[in-house]
């Protein structure tokens, strides 16, 4: 069987090169963020559709490109409108007090495209 792994880890560096491009939130910290808990995340990219400053990446699957992926907001992106995890399907979306934030999204983020080159520490600092 072929493996895939290089294909989908090819495609994560794609993703994370786009989002290098993006501009970063311009306006003070706002008051919640939105944390994705991925262990519940099934990857149906339903709250992407409604993210207004497109801050919401999809983190392609580990083995295959379209399976077994998941959703990671870009917390230096996001403006806490709520959208989000208000359409979130499987409720895996919340929305967190800016100071916590950023360790909640240390605890459930399971594979990232945003924070690519981490290897020790926590993804997301404050």
């Amino acid at each position: 069987m072929f493996d895939y792994s290089d294909i989908s880890e090819a495609k994560a560096k794609e993703i994370h090169d786009h989002v290098a491009e993006k501009p970063e939130r311009k306006i003070k910290l706002p008051k919640t963020l939105a944390v994705i808990n991925q262990s519940g995340c099934t990857g149906c990219e339903a709250c992407i559709q409604f993210c207004p400053v497109d801050c919401i990446e999809v983190v392609p699957g580990p083995r295959f490109v379209d399976m077994g992926k998941l959703v990671e907001v870009d917390l230096n992106r996001c403006i806490g409108c709520k959208l989000c995890s208000k359409y979130c399907p499987w409720d895996t979306i919340t929305m967190i007090p800016s100071a916590e934030s950023f360790d909640k999204a240390n605890e459930w983020t399971l594979r990232s495209v945003v924070k690519l080159d981490v290897t020790d520490g926590p993804l997301w600092k404050t």
